[in-house]
């Protein structure tokens, strides 16, 4: 089996409609051994900042000497980014193996497992294969009937917030989201919630309760933030001073806030984290596509931010960053989305904003993104394109020495990357 035939096996068994349930990643497991029961997870859930959380996760237990996997969603330009060991992608050769194995056993169930299911279980085998010590395991959907939910325990489960996000699946309230995502609390393995949101809070506690789970809560009391540049973030949280992060965004001193306090939690737990590995992993850990320097000259930034939540925390960053300066946007949104809002909150920093519809059947036209905007006296242009929309904001930038900004779907990242190399000089 050639790589491209292993992508394509993968793509092809995302069927239009399917139950809801793990009776079929049950079934797949059992097939090829339980490969998750052979391993320690840290279960993470929540609306955003579950990615930033698991990388800096775990970057700081690499630099502890832990080996250990990463299992996160969506990929961002490459699709063997969903499962890592050690930072390093799973190889094609590698991935074609396991495909190859796992398809017979796909095949023969009666209700085919999804997309999603199927890659979740690869990754088990991928991490049981190479004796993982941890595994930080992101969910893809809400969390009780998520496939990563088939594990039976974990080290440490995390729900880092929740907001409004896919209403038309988890539910359209924060209770209903919130009682989704407590689906991953399990009887023994204790709890870290991170969110602020009072009425999440309640319906979390009640079930670690009902469980008789150790809950700790994620402080952002003694959080201080000392200097942000686009070179870095130099922050005091608690006891621990004069800490330095990589990652860029007024959002992820908080995201350090809370995978500090899971690694206490995993001390507690008896983990060998000293305070140098927790330093040298805020300090090294990459993630791609939140508030991302991607060029220079001009200044291009790109943010993942696709939810009014994390639309919030971008435009919170510009305002940062860039105090009252204006800057140009390029954007493209999911229909399901509150985009009315979204826009809204764009407009507050934007100068000029180029729209694209990203390459997603639920996405939003371009036209109609821009005539939203054009609703808040913003200059709005529709582009074809992501290419167009990235070399039209380019010549705008030069012209006018104002920084671009693209927001909105993780699915654009690839994209305007491209773009970025094809139209900077």
């Amino acid at each position: 089996m050639t790589y491209s035939e292993a992508i394509e096996y993968i793509h092809s068994v995302n069927w239009v409609f399917c139950k809801p349930g793990l009776d079929r990643v049950r079934e797949l497991c059992a097939a090829v051994g339980d490969p998750q029961d052979k391993l320690k997870f840290i279960h993470v859930a929540g609306t955003n900042g579950k990615g930033s959380f698991c990388a800096m996760t775990d970057s700081v237990l690499r630099e502890a000497g832990y080996k250990v996997g990463l299992f996160t969603s969506p990929y961002i330009v490459d699709f063997n980014e969903r499962m890592r060991i050690n930072g390093k992608n799973i190889s094609d050769v590698e991935l074609c193996e396991l495909v190859e194995y796992i398809k017979p056993y796909a095949d023969k169930m009666e209700d085919k497992p999804t997309e999603f299911e199927l890659i979740t279980v690869l990754a088990f085998l991928y991490f049981a294969r190479h004796n993982c010590d941890v595994v930080v395991l992101e969910c893809g959907l809400g969390g009780r009937l998520d496939a990563t939910n088939v594990i039976d325990t974990a080290i440490l489960s995390v729900i880092v917030g929740i907001a409004l996000d896919h209403t038309a699946i988890l539910g359209d309230t924060v209770e209903k989201i919130a009682a989704e995502k407590a689906g991953i609390i399990k009887k023994g393995t204790p709890l870290l919630w991170c969110g602020q949101d009072e009425d999440a809070e309640r319906v979390i506690l009640e079930k670690a309760n009902r469980n008789g789970v150790c809950t700790y809560k994620a402080e952002r009391d003694t959080l201080r933030v000392n200097k942000m540049t686009l070179e870095g973030t130099d922050f005091d949280c608690g006891e621990r001073k004069n800490l330095r992060l990589s990652l860029l965004g007024s959002y992820q001193p908080y995201n350090a806030a809370n995978a500090l306090c899971a690694v206490d939690i995993l001390r507690q737990l008896g983990y060998s984290i000293d305070e140098d590995a927790i330093r040298r992993g805020l300090l090294s850990v990459k993630w791609p596509s939140r508030f991302e320097v991607i060029s220079k000259e001009p200044l291009i930034i790109a943010d993942g931010g696709h939810n009014p939540e994390g639309i919030d925390g971008a435009v919170n960053s510009i305002k940062s960053y860039f105090k009252d300066s204006k800057v140009a946007i390029i954007t493209g949104v999911m229909a399901d989305k509150n985009y009315k809002y979204m826009a809204g909150r764009i407009s507050e920093v934007a100068e000029v904003v180029f729209c694209i519809r990203p390459d997603n059947p639920r996405a939003l036209s371009a036209e109609q993104y821009a005539s939203v905007f054009e609703s808040y006296g913003i200059c709005a242009d529709a582009c074809a394109s992501v290419d167009d929309a990235v070399k039209a904001a380019v010549k705008y930038s030069k012209a006018c020495g104002i920084p671009i900004i693209s927001l909105g779907s993780l699915y654009m990242y690839g994209e305007v990357l491209n773009a970025v190399r094809k139209h900077v000089k």
